[in-house]
């Protein structure tokens, strides 16, 4: 599984996370730190990412349009990346179980 994390997360998560979520990309390394949301959405389904995201709208996205791809939503604030590195890992199984879950679209992680 690969992570495409939104903007407003840490680019240094890909390397932190290399271990258990592999090839993983952030939204700026990408070149789409202009683009609206719904062109990270198609980029997303397009390379198989699951998105990570604090905001609000991949979720509304996914209960639209279902997956793929699949979301992760942070609901836990703003938090620094050594916190989202530690929640993430705190929930590796889980995280995997929703995205072999073919028919969940949303995930909220607090």
């Amino acid at each position: 599984m690969k992570l495409l994390l939104d903007q407003n997360l840490s680019y240094k998560l890909c390397e932190r996370l290399a271990d258990l979520f592999p090839d993983s990309n952030q939204v700026r390394r990408a070149g789409l730190d202009a683009a609206d949301d719904r062109a990270v959405w198609e980029y997303a389904k397009a390379d198989g990412y699951v998105i990570v995201s604090h905001d609000a709208d991949f979720a509304d996205m996914a209960g639209l349009y279902g997956p793929p791809p699949k979301v992760v939503w942070l609901r836990c604030g703003n938090q620094t990346t050594e916190y989202i590195e530690k929640l993430l890992r705190g929930h590796l199984a889980a995280v995997r179980s929703f995205e072999a879950d073919a028919d969940s679209a949303c995930w909220e992680l607090y």
